[in-house]
C-alpha cells in the first residue's frame, strides 16, 4: 500500500538525530525519499554534545531500512553557499523536491555562560539565518517544478512567547530567532502562495531530544528556578516526544492540509495558554 508521500522527496535539516531524524523516518514511512542535512559537528558555544557523522549515517540506515532512498550531506546551515550546493546535489540525485522541513537548531543555554555574545550570534546564525538559507536554496526547485509543495519551519513556543527570558545571550538569541522564524514564515507564505506552495511553522514546547534532555540545559534550568518554572506546561508532562512533532509535520505537508498556509501550529501541551 502506498503512503501519503509516495514518489515525493523531502528535505530535512538537522536530520542526524532528535526531531530531524524523527521527521525523516516518519516521512519515509509514508513513502518519501529524503535529503538529509546536518552539521554533524560541534559549535563552540553549545555546551552539550551535538550530532556526529555516525548519527547522520544512522539516519540514513534507518531510512534505507524502510526501502526509501536518502542523500545525506554534512553541511552547516549557517553557510548559505555550502547549503545551496548540498540541496542542489540532493535534488539532482533524487530527481525532485516536494517538501522542506527547516528543522536545524541549537540551544546554547548554560548555567555559567562563558561568552554571551558568541551564544547569541551562533543561535541567530543557526536558528534564524539557517532557516532563511534553507528556504532560499530550496524554494527555486519547488517553483520550477510548478507542482506546488509544502514548507514547514520548526520554531518553538518561544517563537510565540517570551516566557523565561533572563537576559542571557543564549536565551535572547533563541527567543529572537524563533520569533524571527514566524516573520519568515509569513513572508514566505505570501511569496510562494501563487505557486501553490504552502508555508507554515510548528511551535513545540520542550521536546525529549538530546538538544533539550542534556546536562547543560538541566544545569541552566536548575540555576534559574524562575526560568524553569516559567517554562513548564499546562498539561502534566515535562516534554513532548519527537513523534508528536512529526505527526504535526505530516499533517501540514500532506494534502489533508492543502489549503492551510501561514499558520503557527503549537504542539505544546498547553504551554501557550498557561
Amino acid at each position: 500500500m502506498s503512503g501519503l508521500f509516495e514518489g515525493k522527496v523531502a528535505l530535512i535539516t538537522g536530520a542526524a538525530r532528535g526531531q530531524g531524524r524523527s521527521h525523516a523516518l516518519r516521512l519515509a514511512d509514508e513513502g518519501a525519499d529524503i535529503i538529509a542535512i546536518d552539521i554533524a559537528s560541534q559549535i563552540d558555544s553549545v555546551q552539550y554534545a551535538m550530532a556526529t557523522p555516525e548519527d547522520l549515517a544512522q539516519t540514513a540506515a534507518d531510512v534505507e531500512a524502510r526501502d526509501r532512498r536518502i542523500a545525506t550531506y554534512q553541511t552547516d546551515v549557517r553557510d548559505s553557499d555550502a547549503l545551496k550546493e548540498a540541496i542542489n546535489a540532493g535534488v539532482a540525485e533524487l530527481g525532485r523536491l516536494d517538501i522542506v522541513i527547516a528543522n536545524a537548531g541549537i540551544v546554547a543555554f548554560s548555567a555559567n555562560e562563558p561568552d554571551p555574545l558568541a551564544a547569541f550570534e551562533d543561535t541567530i546564525a543557526t536558528n534564524l539565518a539557517g532557516v532563511r538559507h534553507t528556504v532560499q536554496a530550496a524554494a527555486p526547485h519547488l517553483i520550477q517544478q510548478w507542482n506546488g509543495g509544502a514548507i514547514v519551519l520548526i520554531s518553538s513556543t518561544q517563537g510565540l512567547s517570551g516566557r523565561g527570558g533572563n537576559g542571557s545571550g543564549a536565551m535572547d538569541g533563541y527567543v529572537a530567532a524563533k520569533h524571527g522564524v514566524v516573520g519568515l514564515m509569513r513572508s514566505y507564505a505570501n511569496w510562494l502562495a501563487p505557486y501553490r506552495i504552502r508555508v507554515n511553522s510548528i511551535h513545540p514546547t520542550g521536546v525529549n531530544t538530546p538538544m533539550v534532555a542534556n546536562e547543560a540545559v538541566m544545569e541552566f534550568l536548575n540555576s534559574s528556578p524562575s526560568v524553569g518554572a516559567a517554562l513548564t506546561n499546562l498539561m502534566p508532562v515535562d516534554m513532548v516526544e519527537p513523534a508528536d512533532v512529526s505527526n504535526a509535520v505530516v499533517f501540514l505537508v500532506s494534502d489533508n492540509a492543502r489549503y492551510i498556509t501561514g499558520v503557527t501550529l503549537p504542539v505544546d501541551a498547553g504551554f501557550l495558554v498557561k
